[in-house]
This record gives structure tokens, C-alpha cells and sequence, in this order.
């Protein structure tokens, strides 16, 4: 039995995701990639939100219905960050963070604090071995 207000649970959620959808943020932000702290936060934040509302608004649909629209809705956002030359792509990991951000939302909107938290930890890690690429060349 929870002592906890189901609105503040809610809030929660919606806050956790804001957090660590801007950690993933903040590293495209002073990465200086097109998509930075804003959108990464606003991503996690509306995924978040969509999910708790599709669970509360809609109790005995099923919930992987929105999950899978975020997913749909997040690959056309993506690709608009990707750009395409003639001797390379630009901007295919920031699709990616903006996709790993959606599913952190995701997983906050369901409560799922911990996997949420490993997701961005792990996110994290992955955007910093740039820095072990670049000195490794």
C-alpha cells in the first residue's frame, strides 16, 4: 500500500524523466550537436507523459499501443537529425540518444525507476568512449 499521493507519483515520474533525459542532453549539448539539452528533455519528458497518460486515461486498453506510436514518433524526429554526404553521415548518434531518451521516458511512465536509471547510465557511457575514439586515432 502507497502513502504517496498518485499525483505526486505521477509528478515524480515526470521529473525523473526530465532528469536523466537532460543528462543525455547536456552531453549533445556540449558535444555541440544539433539536437542538445532542450529537445533531449522535452523527448523524455512528452514519452514520459504519453505513457502515464495512456495507462491512466485508458485503464483496460493496451498500453504497448502508445509505447509503440512514441517509437514511430521519435524515428521521424531522428531523422531529421540525420544528414547525409557523399563521404559521410552526420548525426546518426543524436537520432539514436533522441530513441534511447523516448524509451527512458518510457520507462519512468511505467515506474520502471531503476531500469530507467541503468539506461542512462549505460547511454552515458556509450557518448563518452567518443573521447577514447578520438585519442585512441
Amino acid at each position: 500500500m502507497s502513502f504517496v499521493p498518485v499525483e505526486v507519483e505521477f509528478a515524480a515520474r515526470l521529473v525523473l524523466s526530465s532528469v536523466l533525459a537532460g543528462i543525455v542532453g547536456f552531453e549533445r549539448e556540449v558535444s555541440l550537436k544539433p539536437a542538445g539539452l532542450r529537445t533531449h528533455v522535452l523527448v523524455g519528458l512528452g514519452s514520459s507523459l504519453f505513457t502515464i497518460l495512456s495507462s491512466e486515461a485508458f485503464p483496460g486498453s493496451d498500453p504497448s499501443r502508445i509505447a509503440a506510436s512514441i517509437v514511430v514518433g521519435i524515428g521521424f524526429l531522428g531523422a531529421g537529425t540525420i544528414i547525409k554526404t557523399e563521404k559521410k553521415i552526420i548525426g546518426l548518434t543524436t537520432a539514436a540518444t533522441l530513441w534511447i531518451v523516448a524509451s527512458i521516458g518510457v520507462a519512468t511512465g511505467t515506474g520502471e525507476y531503476l531500469l530507467a536509471i541503468v539506461a542512462t547510465i549505460l547511454a552515458f557511457l556509450v557518448l563518452r568512449l567518443t573521447v577514447l575514439e578520438k585519442t585512441h586515432r
